[in-house]
């Protein structure tokens, strides 16, 4: 069994002026650099035995600060785990969004949540294989955290009302071929009570 920590990056100005951000390559702002440095300190609390991020600064970045906090080495990167892409929906709001293109219009270049399923979950059980027995950290995005929750709990979560967090951790097992969810968005009270249970 392989615990995976699932991520998500620290805030941008993008996400903080709800701008889709997709592929566009937005750093951490100061909050979100505070988040990655709260995350840090509470996985510090587990023990882990690598460190994987997507190629995106946002995610890179926290990975880095993350890993200064649970000694572990630099953060490897997981090209199948970067953000969904939007294509020309990369930069606008929700409402931009529904003026272009309403609701049931496909947006050109969107990347569908199954494509992501496609190349993000062969990524996590391959890491599985790989680090069978130990627990890894991967700092990803909300786009690729909300497809691989919603795939492997049959669209049970996240739910409609569920948000995925800046700096919120949730929770994967590998086991015999399989990714499962454990626990969605912990906060930081229970990644806390979770790390000293488990890891």
């Amino acid at each position: 069994m392989t615990r995976i920590s699932l991520v998500r990056h620290g805030q941008t100005d993008w996400n903080l002026a709800k701008r889709i951000q997709g592929s566009s390559d937005i750093p951490l702002n100061a909050t979100g650099r505070a988040q990655a440095e709260a995350t840090g300190r509470a996985l510090a609390g587990g023990t882990y035995d690598a460190i994987y991020t997507s190629p995106l600064g946002r995610a890179s970045e926290t990975a880095a600060i993350i890993a200064e906090h649970t000694g572990l080495d630099a953060p490897l990167p997981l090209p199948a785990v970067a953000e969904r892409r939007y294509g020309e929906a990369e930069g606008l709001t929700g409402s931009e969004i529904l003026a272009r293109w309403p609701e049931g219009t496909p947006v050109p270049g969107r990347e569908s949540r199954d494509a992501v399923v496609e190349r993000a979950l062969p990524a996590l059980l391959e890491l599985g294989e790989r680090h069978p027995g130990e627990s890894i950290i991967v700092v990803s995005h909300g786009g690729v955290i909300g497809s691989l929750a919603r795939h492997v709990t049959d669209h049970a979560r996240p739910g409609p009302n569920e948000v995925i967090p800046n700096g919120s951790v949730h929770e994967f097992v590998y086991d015999d071929g399989a990714l499962t969810l454990d626990r969605f968005n912990l906060t930081p009270e229970e990644r806390d009570l979770y790390t000293a249970s488990v890891l």
